[in-house]
C-alpha cells in the first residue's frame, strides 16, 4: 500500500513539472552560473572585479534612501534579476578623473556585436572634443553565451587591451536583461564620473550627431539637474497582446498607460539623476522593459522627462531617400546597419553646406 501511494505521488509530482514547463510560466532570465569557460578565462586573465556596493557615494545618512536592500523573489517573464547583485569585471575607474568629459556616451551593446562598435569608433564615436568640450566614449557588455562564448570573452579582452572603451559586469547579455545592463550603467557613470554634467545612453544602431547634442547642452545658461530629455512618450498604452515583445499582463502592470519616459534608443540626462534612477530602483520591482523601468525610477522620484528644445532632434528612422539635411539637423537616427551608418556618416561629412 505504501509503496503504491509513493509511486502515485512521484507520479503526481512529475506531471506538475511537466505541465509548469510546457505552459510557458517559467523564468527567462538568466544570472549565469559557474561554469568551466568562464573559470578558466577569469582566471588567466584576471579581470578587474569592481563591487557594485564600493562605487556608491556614501549615502546621507539623514536621507530617506538608507533602506534595508529589497530582496525580490525568484524573476518571472515580464521582470529581471535585481540589478544589485552584479558587478564589474572590466572597468576604467580612472577614464573620467584623467580628462574631465563634459559629456559622457554609454553604448549597450552585445559581446558578439564588434562590428557596431568599431563603426561607432569610425564615425561619431572619434568625436572627443567637440565645440571645444571634451567626449568620451564607453561600450556596456554583459558576458556572452552559447557554443562561443569562450572564444567571445577572450576577444573582447583583446578588444579592452587596445581601445580601452570596454565596461562589462557578470550578468548574461540578452536582450530581456537591458534593465540590468542600464542600471549598471548609470551606476558607472555616477560613480566613477560625478563632475560630468552630462551622460547619454545611446543605443549600437545609432546615429548621432554630437555637434547637435554638445550645442543644446550649451544652450542652458548653466547646468542642468534632474535633467532627461530624448524621444518622451507620454500616456503611452500598455502594450496587452501575447505575441508582442512588449506584452505585460494586468496582474504585473495593473494601469492602461505608462507613465511618462523617454525611448531607450537615446536619451540625455544630467549626471546627478543617473544616481538618483540607481537608488529609485532599489525600490521597484525591476521590468524587463528598460525604458519603462527608468520612466517608473522618475516617476518614484517625482521627476518627469523634458522636451526636447526641438522635437526634431530626437528622430527614430531615417528618411527614403537619403537626405544630408536630416542628419545634418538631428541629434539621433536609427541605422540599418553599421555600413549604413558608416555610409551616412562620411556623406554628411563631404566638403560642401548639407542642404
Amino acid at each position: 500500500m505504501k509503496c503504491s501511494l509513493c509511486c502515485f505521488l512521484v507520479l503526481i509530482l512529475c506531471t506538475s513539472i511537466l505541465v509548469f514547463i510546457y505552459s510557458g510560466n517559467y523564468t527567462l532570465l538568466f544570472v549565469p552560473h559557474a561554469n568551466d569557460w568562464w573559470e578558466r578565462i577569469s582566471s588567466k586573465n584576471k579581470p578587474r572585479t569592481v563591487p557594485i556596493a564600493s562605487q556608491q557615494p556614501s549615502p546621507d545618512p539623514t536621507s530617506s534612501s538608507m533602506t534595508i536592500e529589497p530582496q525580490w523573489e525568484e524573476p518571472g517573464p515580464f521582470h529581471v534579476a535585481y540589478p544589485g547583485k552584479y558587478h564589474f569585471i572590466l572597468d576604467e575607474p580612472d577614464a573620467c578623473i584623467a580628462q574631465s568629459p563634459f559629456l559622457v556616451l554609454m553604448v549597450p551593446v552585445a559581446p558578439q556585436n564588434l562590428a557596431a562598435r568599431d563603426a561607432i569608433r569610425w564615425t561619431w564615436g572619434n568625436e572627443s572634443l567637440v565645440l571645444g568640450k571634451t567626449v568620451r566614449l564607453f561600450f556596456m557588455l554583459g558576458l556572452p553565451s552559447g557554443a562561443e562564448a569562450e572564444r567571445l570573452q577572450e576577444e573582447v579582452y583583446r578588444e579592452r587591451a587596445e581601445h580601452h572603451d570596454l565596461l562589462q559586469s557578470n550578468f548574461l547579455d540578452s536582450y530581456c536583461n537591458l534593465t540590468i545592463k542600464t542600471i549598471m550603467m548609470l551606476e558607472w557613470v555616477a560613480s566613477r564620473c560625478p563632475n560630468t554634467p552630462y551622460g547619454m545612453k545611446i543605443d549600437s544602431d545609432m546615429f548621432l550627431n554630437v555637434h547637435n547634442l554638445v550645442a543644446m547642452l550649451q544652450a542652458f545658461s548653466q547646468p542642468q539637474h534632474n535633467y532627461l530629455t530624448g524621444y518622451v512618450g507620454r500616456n503611452r498604452t500598455v502594450v496587452r497582446e501575447r505575441k508582442s515583445k512588449w506584452y505585460l499582463p494586468v496582474d504585473v502592470y495593473p494601469e492602461n498607460t505608462y507613465p511618462p519616459y523617454t525611448f531607450g534608443f537615446g536619451y540625455v540626462f544630467s549626471i546627478d539623476l543617473a544616481g538618483k534612477i540607481v537608488e529609485a530602483s532599489k525600490k521597484i520591482r525591476p521590468l524587463y522593459i528598460e525604458d519603462v523601468h527608468v520612466g517608473l525610477c522618475l516617476k518614484n522620484l517625482g521627476i518627469s522627462p523634458t522636451e526636447p528644445s526641438s522635437p526634431s532632434l530626437f528622430k527614430v528612422y531615417p528618411p527614403v531617400p537619403f537626405n544630408r539635411c536630416h542628419y545634418a539637423s538631428a541629434i539621433t537616427t536609427i541605422m540599418n546597419s553599421p555600413a549604413h551608418l558608416i555610409q551616412c556618416w562620411e556623406d554628411l561629412h563631404k566638403p560642401g553646406p548639407p542642404c
